[in-house]
């Protein structure tokens, strides 16, 4: 029993309704899944106050027994009756307790030993267990007990956050998701103890009268149409499950109804019933000795006497039933939704690019060097003006079928809001996608081109000439460096096997691409003088701007480089000039540039000097490690050319000294046209060394004369060697091999796999150690008589320690000594001195074999499909996109975007930053640079639409920049002075000319007859079309269902549209005095 209870407990009531005869005893009550129609059966109306003491078990979860629920709502708690729907749904018949307990009598044919035994037949039903799981979710998340909070400010359901939690419970074998959406604020916990007073409205249906956030632009349906800040929402978990039967709608109330009533919550709870689409929510509220109950009609035809106020006011009086005379006052909010949808032609400022011209080869280098930008269509479709009138009362305005006062001109509120295109199509995401969509084609080069495509021409292929071929070199032809034998040698070898109309490229295509990327080309000679051209800023940004050094953090490459260059001449080509066909046909043309400047001692343009930038990306890389073999390649060969030039003018005995210089050691000179150019480095030069100490030994012998020096750069300072009193030559020593980042992958692979064995180890150093024994040799031959201490004097200086020490005589004596570590026994810098022997860089073998290197880069080239290519240049396209955006932007000046730039650098660097980045972040990055791009077509297109070019007063111009720029960030703008300011002007002229343009129209539905159209629009020419969304919302405070009971709020919320009606009531009332 409750407390408090009279003597008989009776079947609850509506407020305001009759007592109605519950089902007979026994009757089944329909519910959810399988188990559904085993619930347990209603008692009788009434029931005894008291049972004996002996056979009465006190209710579960009842005082008398804490914790002791057993999982099962309360039996003794009176279940409210379910409420009905507007008119539309019946009241539901009230529910009985769920069980009863029977006495059952055992014995034994003795009657000595007859024993009673209690069965408890009182086991939860499905009904219970469902009641039970809700009470436990609302405590988990707790939401028991009172509620309390401050009135809400202006516009915080728009401006804060919004947050969720989700669990999910089952009726028998029905499963629903529960959902608790609330506002997030800022409260402490002192104040929400001041706050706390009883018998105070909980906070939802304060909430209900709140007029600060009426029709917020982006929030819950609920949130809109009742103005709550909290409430939990049970639905189907399935999205394909409903709730359509009436007595499951019932059921469910009544559920939520005892579990409020159980835990003490005072957070709405909505049970969503119908097909999803439908949005149809039924819920209530509780507090202390009030309710509010939630219902809502929605409907497809709309009935007439609802389209105006008087008419939804007449249905408001109706349910709230009012007992007072006079009516308390009805407050009343209304807004007028107006679309427009016709724009002009002049409005949309973007051209799109001719692509005829595109396609025709009339482009120069400047359009392949830069990347489109812009919508190819208007990215706002259409404007949405509100007009609202926040605050009235019944009496003031006239809106019947008749006549309506609601002028939006004379509406104290504007607000607008713009529909943006669903993914207009823009020019610089269309590249970068269409580009990115080549890195997943399994395509090779052959395969596209064919697989002959490059065969020699009039050749035929005999495996009689393989060996020759393999031993035979073949002189390669020379011609001279022009564009049009660079498009020659490929193009005659595709037209053979497809036609010439089926080749990929045009001949002017290629041409205008290759003198944008070999600008050298047509200005160099056949000679190669002056065939390098350095790199050349222009236009761009300074090399120690932000913009320039953007390529470190993308691993991409300098934006005046031909890796840059040739991304974006790839990216074109894919686009306009034959897809994935074109961009095979340029690579090939490429590859075979990159050999023809290689055999001929070309340098590659666009490329800085030096050894490989492994901040930037491989392939840029792989150009500069070809153009690092073509600078030593080409210096050798002149250093050939003017030794025999001095040998053809010099006397027979030079020529013989030479000889014998020859002798001794392999000249450097010599070394690309030996045949052990190929052979193991380490081997080789052993076997040279060999060779070479050997001759000098023989001379040795012959000669005592000491060794003459050879290979000097220059005297190091005042050093003076330790055992001589010669000064101290610094020798010309070879240049490091580059490296390209892959090669020191490789390399450090190998070092790894000799592990950590003692041999390991030794053998490790010395492949480490290559350089320094070159450095050894080239010490000794330009210092004959040297010792270790003076090669690290020189080359260590911090591993050779002075000391200042007073000698016999009193004299200062500075002496030195080798470091700790060149002390260690087995030590690799004293086996290598041991080993190196006085060669110069001259005779040495070369530590960077410049041939192989470029060959391998060469072949690294040729196996690349196109999708490894675009793999490759991918980071310089998101560079090119990221500048090309940046550069939009600073025309525009929106700060939104300027933010989410910023983020997109953040993200890109993170994501390239790996030599294979995951596809699902590049596709984050490309649809972050496609919203930026877009963002701002819609901000040049709302510019143009609102005429800000043409605004002459500066004051005017910044407010309406401001104004259309807030579009970007935020869902609904208020115009300031709604329609007599300067954007409600502009935007009622917009209103204006679509007017004119559909004046004819309009003039049929006025001889059709349109009552709407005519209440509206009383002239004969209209400024707005009728009203495309109608919202009118109902307040009052009245105490409901009696006289003499608590004033409560009151709400009803109504929308109208071409498609459909719907009414969502909030109707108190109160429970203790009714």
């Amino acid at each position: 029993m409750l407390p408090g209870s009279r003597a008989k407990l009776t079947c609850p009531r509506v407020p305001g309704q009759p007592y109605r005869t519950p089902p007979p005893a026994g009757a089944p009550a329909e519910g959810f899944g399988e188990g559904a129609a085993s619930q347990s059966h209603i008692p009788s109306t009434e029931l005894p106050l008291t049972t004996p003491s002996s056979k009465r078990r006190p209710p579960r979860g009842s005082p008398n027994q804490p914790g002791k629920r057993d999982g099962a709502a309360s039996a003794t708690s009176p279940s409210p009756a379910p409420r009905g729907l507007f008119p539309t749904m019946p009241f539901a018949e009230p529910r009985g307790l769920p069980g009863q307990a029977r006495l059952k009598m055992a014995a034994d044919s003795e009657p000595e030993s007859e024993v009673f035994e209690i069965t408890d037949f009182t086991t939860a039903s499905e009904w219970e267990r469902f009641i039970s799981r809700v009470e436990e979710v609302l405590n988990d998340w707790k939401l028991i007990g009172i509620s309390s909070g401050k009135p809400l400010e202006k516009g915080v359901y728009t401006t804060e956050t919004w947050e969720e939690k989700s669990d999910e419970i089952s009726f028998a074998d029905f499963r629903f998701s529960i959902t608790h959406h609330y506002l997030v604020q800022e409260s402490s916990e002192k104040d929400s103890k001041e706050e706390l007073v009883e018998d105070v409205l909980p906070v939802a249906m304060q909430d209900l009268l709140c007029m600060n956030n009426d029709f917020p632009p982006r929030a819950h349906c609920l949130v809109r149409w009742y103005g709550l800040r909290e409430f939990v929402v049970i639905a189907p978990a399935a999205n394909n499950d409903a709730v359509l039967s009436e007595s499951k709608c019932n059921l469910l109330l009544s559920s939520i109804s005892v579990a409020l009533g159980n835990t003490g919550s005072q957070v709405p709870l909505f049970v969503q019933i119908h097909h999803k689409w439908r949005r149809m929510y039924v819920g209530e509220c509780q507090g202390p000795g009030v309710r509010t109950d939630f219902e809502m009609v929605h409907l497809r035809k709309v009935p007439s006497q609802y389209t105006h106020v008087s008419g939804l006011l007449d249905i408001f009086k109706s349910k709230i039933g009012c007992p007072l005379t006079p009516l308390p006052p009805i407050n009343i909010s209304i807004r007028l939704t107006y679309i427009l949808q016709d724009w002009q032609q002049y409005f949309w400022p973007q051209q799109p690019p001719d692509i005829d011209a595109l396609v025709g080869g009339e482009v120069g280098g400047l359009e392949f060097g830069k990347l489109p930008f812009g919508a190819c269509e208007d990215p706002i479709s259409e404007l949405q003006l509100a007009t609202t009138w926040p605050h009235l009362t019944e009496g003031i305005i006239v809106d019947n079928d008749v006549y309506s006062d609601l002028d939006p001109m004379q509406a104290p509120q504007w607000s607008v809001r713009v529909r943006k295109a669903d993914n207009p199509q823009c020019l610089l995401s269309d590249f970068v996608t269409e580009f990115f969509k080549l890195c997943r084609r399994k395509e090779s080069t052959d395969e596209i081109l064919g697989k002959s495509a490059f065969e020699e021409e009039g050749k035929v292929a005999d495996i009689s000439h393989a060996l020759s071929k393999l031993t035979e070199p073949t002189p390669v032809p020379i011609h001279k460096l022009s564009v049009t034998n660079m498009v020659h040698t490929a193009k005659k070898k595709i037209r053979k096997h497809r036609g010439v109309d089926e080749s990929p490229l045009k001949n002017e295509v290629l041409n205008t691409i290759l003198l944008y990327l070999f600008p050298d080309a047509a200005e160099k000679s056949a000679d190669g003088s002056d065939a390098r051209t350095s790199t050349s800023t222009g236009s761009l940004p300074p090399p120690d701007s932000e913009d320039y050094n953007l390529y470190i953090q993308f691993k991409s490459a300098p934006l005046d480089s031909l890796t840059y260059k040739l991304a974006l001449c790839l990216c074109m080509i894919n686009f306009y000039h034959g897809g994935v066909k074109g961009v095979a046909h340029l690579w090939q043309e490429f590859v075979l540039e990159m050999r023809y400047r290689w055999e001929n001692n070309y340098f590659i343009p666009g490329l800085a000097s030096g050894a490989p930038d492994l901040r930037c990306c491989l392939l840029h890389q792989k150009l500069q490690m070809l153009n690092c073999c073509i600078e030593r390649k080409k210096a050798r060969d002149e250093g050939k050319k003017s030794n025999s030039s001095d040998r053809s003018s010099g006397d027979p005995g030079r020529v013989e000294s030479d000889k014998e210089k020859g002798e001794a050691g392999k000249s450097w000179e010599s070394w690309s046209d030996s045949e052990e150019e190929f052979f193991e480095c380490l081997s080789d030069t052993e076997e040279l060394k060999g060779n070479g100490q050997d001759n000098l030994k023989k001379e040795g012998s012959k000669e005592t004369l000491p060794l003459k020096p050879e290979g000097r750069l220059h005297q190091h300072g005042n050093l003076i060697l330790l055992h001589l009193e010669e000064p101290l030559y610094v020798p010309i020593t070879q240049e490091p091999a580059p490296m390209t980042e892959d090669l020191l992958e490789e390399q450090s692979e190998v070092l790894a796999k000799l592990g950590t064995s003692a041999e390991g180890a030794h053998l490790r150093a010395r492949m480490q150690s290559a350089c320094l024994l070159s450095d050894m040799e080239s010490f000794k031959a330009a210092n004959p008589g040297c010792c270790l201490e003076d090669f690290v004097r020189w080359y260590s200086p911090r591993d050779y320690i002075e000391e200042e020490t007073v000698d016999e005589k009193g004299n200062v004596v500075i002496k030195g000594e080798l470091s700790a570590r060149m002390k260690i026994p087995s030590n690799m810098w004293v086996e290598a001195w041991e080993t190196a022997k006085p060669i110069p860089a001259r005779r040495q073998r070369r530590l960077f074999d410049d041939t192989r290197e470029a060959e391998k880069v060469l072949h690294y080239f040729a196996v690349q499909k196109p999708a490894d290519l675009a793999r490759h240049l991918l980071s310089c396209i998101l560079h090119a996109a990221v500048l090309k955006v940046k550069e939009e932007e600073s025309l525009e000046d929106i700060t939104s975007v300027k933010k989410i730039i910023k983020l997109i650098i953040i993200h890109a660097s993170k994501g390239l930053r790996f030599p294979n980045p995951e596809d699902k972040k590049l596709e984050e990055i490309i649809a972050e640079i496609t919203n930026v791009e877009a963002t701002i077509a819609q901000a040049r297109s709302l510019k143009a639409k609102f005429g800000i070019d043409k605004c002459d007063q500066e004051e005017e111009r910044n407010d309406l920049e401001n104004f259309v720029n807030s579009f970007l960030d935020q869902p609904e703008v208020s115009v300031i002075g709604a329609g007599r300011g300067p954007a409600g002007t502009i935007i009622h002229r917009l209103f204006v000319n679509a007017q004119k343009v559909m004046l004819p129209l309009d003039e049929d539905l006025k001889r059709s007859g349109s009552s709407d159209e005519k209440r509206f629009n009383p002239g004969s020419v209209a400024d707005f079309p009728s009203p495309a969304g109608r919202e009118v919302i109902l307040r009052t405070v009245i105490p409901r269902p009696a006289p003499y009971s608590k004033a409560l709020p009151q709400r009803m919320y109504s929308v109208l549209t071409k498609e459909d009606f719907r009414l969502a009531g909030a109707f108190s009332s109160d429970t203790t005095f009714f």
